[in-house]
């Protein structure tokens, strides 16, 4: 067996996803002609994670592939790319995003952008079983299966996923022993469901302005907060010099490295403390506690709010929210180079399940964004805060603004509170719905 892409050299790779990048930013920069009126359709930001997902689908470059070796055994192999962005640069935009936050403004958003979040997990846990339901009419087999390989175990890790991340996924996993052999088809459905809704919520950010209007949405306390944090911005407007671009950085990551090192000793303390609780469904619900990347993104976040009360905060004058941009590029064109098109059609059953599932999420959130008039930011990020949790709701939370990343974030920690108790309430339904 050997599925490996062209370039395997992850150097080679990370060239050819900034080239992708260059390319998106130079045709969404023309004025006129095809692009002009391309990118007036398809924001920059959608082309950004799909170009290298195309890049992916024609072979050119995979995040894994495996290879035979001479003693005729499998060898996996595995890009760190996205390993890198997600761990080093996501923190760090958040940080350089996070410093001219206003965190009254943010606060002063309202009781909508919690209605939309917990509306999207309403949408997850309702959405499994109903999609079983359906399924099982048209194809029965698809949802069924006994014992460790009944299909509902394993769609328990998508709720799972879909509420929170890859800790609560984890926990579904092992509380309902799915069979680990047909585990990986579970991820990939995570992974192409996610991605087909992301791209769509992408799209959508670009129609933002139509979109609110036929929700008849009230988003002036977005457009407060991005006046005041634009008027901050102008007001301390420099041409930035070298020492301040080392210096952004310095504190970048130098909050990262920190945030870092303090997650590599919480972590595994409460992963011990957690380990020690003698009820086991308890003991799985605080299973986002032992995960490393929560409390690293958990810490960066804070101490970037923290640093928004110092002097640090005049860095956005010189342009920390672009270089934090820059950094969320580089990320959305590395979760886009894990998409491979072509295995869309690989497991269509499955597939088929995930998207009625997401379809449900999406008109659960519509419904309910028309009735309370919130705006298309509510949405949006509520539903990532909940499908992609902590790596891709500020991704959406920042393409509105930057500074509107922060939101993503602390909306992303309440689905890892929330996400392994309304997985299992989810599982319960799902259970049910293959038994009729």
């Amino acid at each position: 067996m050997d599925n490996s892409p062209i370039f395997t050299n992850d150097t080679i790779t990370f060239g050819l996803l900034m080239l992708a990048l260059g390319f998106v930013f130079y045709t969404e920069s023309r004025t006129t002609g095809f692009w002009s009126k391309f990118y007036k359709i398809v924001p920059g930001l959608f082309m950004a994670y799909m170009v290298p997902a195309i890049l992916t689908s024609f072979g050119l470059i995979s995040p894994e592939w495996e290879t035979v070796n001479e003693a005729n055994e499998v060898v996996k192999h595995k890009s760190n790319i996205y390993f890198i962005t997600s761990r080093f640069l996501l923190p760090a935009a958040l940080v350089l995003m996070t410093l001219s936050i206003d965190l009254k403004g943010v606060f002063n958003l309202g009781w909508r952008a919690l209605i939309m979040f917990f509306t999207g997990t309403i949408g997850i846990i309702i959405g499994g079983p109903i999609a079983i339901l359906l399924i099982s009419i048209v194809s029965p087999e698809t949802v069924g299966g006994a014992g460790p390989d009944a299909v509902w175990r394993g769609l328990s890790t998508l709720a799972g996923s879909w509420i929170g991340g890859g800790a609560n996924q984890t926990a579904m996993l092992e509380i309902y022993g799915y069979n680990q052999k047909l585990y990986g088809g579970m991820v990939f459905v995570d992974i192409v469901v996610a991605n087909i809704w992301m791209a769509i919520l992408l799209i959508g950010i670009g129609k933002r302005d139509k979109i609110n209007k036929w929700l008849k949405a009230d988003t002036s306390s977005i457009d407060s907060l991005k006046e005041k944090v634009s008027n901050f911005t102008e007001g301390i407007k420099k041409t930035p010099t070298l020492t301040d671009y080392m210096l952004m950085l310095a504190i970048a990551f130098g909050t990262v490295s920190i945030a870092h090192l303090l997650s590599g000793y919480i972590a595994p303390y409460f992963d011990k403390l957690v380990s020690e609780i003698s009820n086991s469904t308890t003991r799985n619900m605080f299973t986002f506690l032992g995960s490393g990347f929560f409390w690293m993104i958990s810490l960066s976040t804070v101490i970037a709010i923290f640093l928004s009360y110092t002097k640090a905060r005049n860095y956005e004058g010189a342009g920390a929210s672009k270089i934090g941009s820059v950094f969320i590029y580089i990320l959305v064109a590395s979760i886009g180079m894990k998409m491979d098109l072509n295995l869309i059609f690989d497991n269509v059953g499955l597939i088929a399940v995930g998207l009625v599932w997401m379809s449900i999420h999406a008109g659960l959130l519509i419904l309910v964004a028309k009735l309370i008039k919130a705006p298309y930011f509510f949405m949006a990020v509520g539903s990532q805060a909940n499908v992609g949790g902590a790596a891709s709701a500020p991704i959406v939370a920042s393409a509105f603004h930057p500074s509107l990343a922060t939101v993503g974030v602390l909306l992303a920690v309440f689905g890892y509170a929330i996400g392994t108790i309304s997985a299992i309430v989810c599982t319960i339904l799902m259970e049910l719905a293959s038994a009729s």
